[in-house]
């Protein structure tokens, strides 16, 4: 059976920082093609080559200006590092310095996939050089304060198109942190509205100015993400499934999930393991 190989920050040679860097050479040597989950951000640009990473049952090809960002907790394995040049950053959700960068690491976004504006890259690279070389600095001259702050200005240059369509829409902000908390229990959208404190049809507006769509879809997108997160990488039964998502029982899970992907989760799971163990 394939397992999940968990992985815990580890600072490099044990000097306490929280950033570190590394190239897609050294991640060439390092992989072994296992599927992963770590505790820490995985943040890699692109410079040149072409390759793939699946992140959460999603398929990314990587070419030139490539961005993946992988947040904690998040289930990926990097499929094709073929001939990939450029950067990877290792670091915790506490590690950016400055308040903007910290909110878009601590927060609970969504991992990413996405291509660098062109008019952007000379900035990013300059900020990616900026990091490379304060990482590889004497331990004596490296700070995690110092490292932190480059790192924050990586981080907004960096910040995944998203970012900016959020800005200024704290209610969606709030829903979003309040799902994250309490998906696994709450599934109506009237219970966030009166923990938030606004009307369910304003909560709906903001949700759906800033993604497109309604409280229900977002809030069963991430219902259903978690759900195949624990067939195929936790290997649980549709029941304990089920309960671990606060489902009355297992039929009405069978049903939710029919709903939303068309197909049973027993049959999802068979489909999704095969070629894994």
């Amino acid at each position: 059976m394939t397992a999940i190989r968990q992985l815990a920050y580890q600072p490099p040679q044990e000097s306490g920082v929280p950033v570190e860097t590394m190239s897609f050479a050294k991640l060439r040597r390092l992989n072994r093609g296992m599927t992963e989950r770590g505790d820490f951000h995985v943040l890699a640009v692109v410079r040149r080559g072409h390759g793939r990473v699946s992140v959460d049952f999603a398929s990314c090809p990587l070419a030139a200006r490539s961005v993946v960002w992988i947040r904690p907790g998040v289930v990926h394995r990097w499929d094709d590092l073929g001939d990939l040049a450029g950067d990877l950053v290792l670091f915790v959700p506490t590690a950016p310095a400055a308040p903007g960068s910290r909110e878009l690491a601590a927060g609970p976004g969504a991992s990413a996939c996405w291509t660098a504006p062109a008019a952007q890259w000379p900035l990013i690279n300059a900020a990616l050089g900026h990091l490379r070389s304060e990482a590889g600095a004497a331990p004596q001259a490296r700070t995690g304060e110092l490292l932190g702050l480059v790192l924050s200005a990586l981080l907004l240059r960096l910040a995944p198109p998203s970012a900016d369509s959020e800005s200024g829409q704290g209610l969606f902000r709030r829903f979003r942190i309040a799902v994250e908390e309490d998906f696994r229990v709450r599934h109506d959208v009237a219970s966030y509205a009166r923990k938030l404190g606004y009307a369910p049809r304003t909560l709906t507006r903001a949700v759906r100015a800033a993604t497109g769509r309604s409280c229900k879809d977002y809030l069963c997108e991430r219902l259903v993400l978690e759900a195949k997160r624990l067939l195929v990488h936790d290997r649980l039964s549709a029941a304990r499934c089920g309960q671990r998502l606060g489902f009355p029982d297992a039929a009405n899970f069978s049903a939710f999930f029919l709903r939303q992907t068309g197909v049973r989760p027993g049959q999802w799971q068979s489909e999704n393991l095969t070629g894994r163990d």
